[in-house]
């Protein structure tokens, strides 16, 4: 029966074995050879168990360089047809649960009518490409799937640097990645601010597989970046969220900034004050020197310098006047100034009482109002004269009794004029 069925199967038979042929002629050891003709048996004993509704199925992987992959074929029904799985370079890895290359790095998870499943430890680049499960039914099925291989970043390297840069100088820093696959992403951070405006290059390296990749950040050195820590990160899809990162400390070199503080905001006669020259710069400034009203200080045992304090005991009015303060480093020399007034005691006690002054001010005021009300009403009264009658002029001086002073008044209206008296 079986000679009748391969005799009626001669042309797919020859076909098949051709197949299986072409499969392993690629091997150059006599024993994979061995291995081959056996899978190649094993095969044609299941071609005539084909049907037509298996199919493999698998699915693509991407992975690390330096990783494990995990390459899985299923078969959802399948009646005892065997399975294989084979490199890019159309090399049996296995067959069944036969191992047909020889290569440690490949090993057998499992194998059963239903599934193939092989791993590839330690996965390079070259690795990298299209493996194919093929279902030995009649014809052969075949499902694909891609390794992908992520190349690894290098750390990062930060190139440029010089120390010390002095403050209004440019700075060029360049970071620089090789090996990655795809090309990385580079991010440049100032004290934990990301900068935006930086170049980026990318370039494929010499094996056409990975990138080398570069980022240089440009700017002004001022004197607040001193201490300052720019970091380069690189983010990549290999690095499973963790970032590679490459830091600097700046160095910044800038003339001292000099400010002078007071411990007496109102001095006054007799009391001591106390000035403190506060000098920031790098290098550190050396000692201040004071001065007053661009000389020396008048009275060394009064005034004592100790280091960058200035102490003033015993004030008097002759310590009136403007105190310097310089300072210097390598790199330049700045200075600032303090206007020393001393306040007399005794005129800040007056302050305290009546303010005579003020009281006299507000008395001349009022007499001053009190004198203009009086003239302005005498002028009112010029303006509006009045007018009356004497006794004289009524006539009742000389009249006997009252009848006498009313006649004589009526008859005397005529010279009434003549006697008038004005109100001045």
């Amino acid at each position: 029966m079986c000679f009748i069925f391969c005799q009626k199967r001669k042309g797919k038979g020859r076909k098949l074995s051709n197949l299986i042929e072409a499969v392993y002629k690629g091997h150059p050891h006599k024993e994979d050879w061995e291995v081959s003709h056996q899978l190649a048996v094993a095969a044609t004993k299941n071609k005539a168990r084909g049907s037509q509704g298996q199919f493999p199925l698998t699915q693509n992987v991407t992975v690390v360089e330096g990783g494990t992959a995990n390459l899985t074929c299923r078969v959802d029904q399948n009646d005892n047809t065997s399975l294989q799985w084979s490199n890019p370079a159309q090399q049996t890895l296995y067959f069944d649960d036969k191992k047909a290359l020889r290569d440690n790095r490949i090993e057998l998870v499992r194998a059963s009518w239903h599934e193939l499943s092989i791993s590839v430890s330690d996965v390079s680049l070259s690795d990298e490409g299209q493996y194919t499960c093929s279902l030995f039914t009649m014809p052969v099925k075949t499902s694909k799937a891609f390794l992908t291989v992520l190349g690894v970043p290098e750390k990062p390297q930060i190139t440029g640097f010089t120390s010390p840069v002095m403050e209004g100088e440019r700075m060029q820093l360049t970071c620089k990645t090789s090996g990655s696959k795809p090309a990385a992403d580079i991010r440049w951070f100032k004290n934990d601010k990301e900068v935006k405006d930086v170049k980026y290059l990318k370039e494929e390296d010499a094996n056409r597989k990975t990138f080398t990749v570069s980022s240089t950040l440009d700017f002004l050195a001022d004197r607040s970046d001193d201490g300052a820590v720019v970091s380069c990160r690189v983010d990549h899809e290999s690095l499973n969220s963790t970032p590679q990162i490459a830091m600097q400390v700046l160095e910044i070199h800038y003339t001292p900034l000099v400010k002078i503080i007071s411990s007496n905001s109102w001095p006054e006669e007799g009391q001591s004050i106390i000035l403190t020259c506060e000098s920031k710069g790098k290098p550190v400034p050396e000692p201040v020197l004071w001065t007053k009203d661009g000389g020396e200080l008048p009275d060394p045992e009064r005034m004592v310098v100790n280091g960058r304090v200035l102490s003033i005991s015993f004030l008097n009015k002759t310590d009136n006047g403007t105190y310097r303060c310089e300072a210097k480093n390598p790199i330049g020399r700045n200075s600032t100034e303090y206007v020393l007034i001393v306040h007399d005691p005794n005129a800040l006690a007056g302050q305290t009482g009546p303010d005579h002054a003020l009281i006299g001010g507000i008395v001349a005021v009022v007499v001053f109002v009190t004198l203009c009300s009086i003239i302005l009403l005498g002028r009112y009264l010029a303006r509006h004269k009045g007018t009356y009658l004497t006794n004289e002029a009524k006539g009742a001086e000389d009249a006997p009794d009252a009848d006498t002073a009313i006649i004589n008044a009526e008859g005397s209206q005529v010279n009434a004029e003549e006697k008038k008296e004005y109100f001045i």
